[in-house]
């Protein structure tokens, strides 16, 4: 890739993040008082980012088990309520553990 289309790439890509951040200002002048729309604007961000997330996840380790080991791990502990850091560093020491024994196995 050259510099010029990566230039080119960037700015079309800041255009349409902005436009698909300012359309809604623009478009809907006044408070959204439909429950279901509420809701489901209230859910996009999570969906989003679980869509992101979790092939991420499943492709950043050396296998797909220890991968499945640190989710598990990540999701016990976000539904115990523990925080982000130690959901995190959790699910970080179980894939490292799980690879390890992988590797002895």
């Amino acid at each position: 890739m050259t510099t010029r289309s990566f230039f080119i790439y960037l700015i079309l890509m800041a255009g349409m993040t902005y436009l698909v951040r300012s359309i809604p200002f623009v478009a809907v002048k006044k408070k959204i008082e439909n429950p279901f729309i509420r809701s489901f604007l209230y859910y996009i961000p999570y969906a989003v980012l679980t869509a992101m997330t979790i092939p991420a996840i499943f492709t950043a380790t050396a296998s797909v088990i220890s991968a499945a080991a640190g989710l598990a791990v990540a999701v016990i502990l976000a539904l115990k309520g523990k925080s982000l850091t130690t959901v995190a560093l959790t699910a970080c020491i179980a894939v490292y553990l799980t690879e390890l024994i992988m590797r002895l196995i």
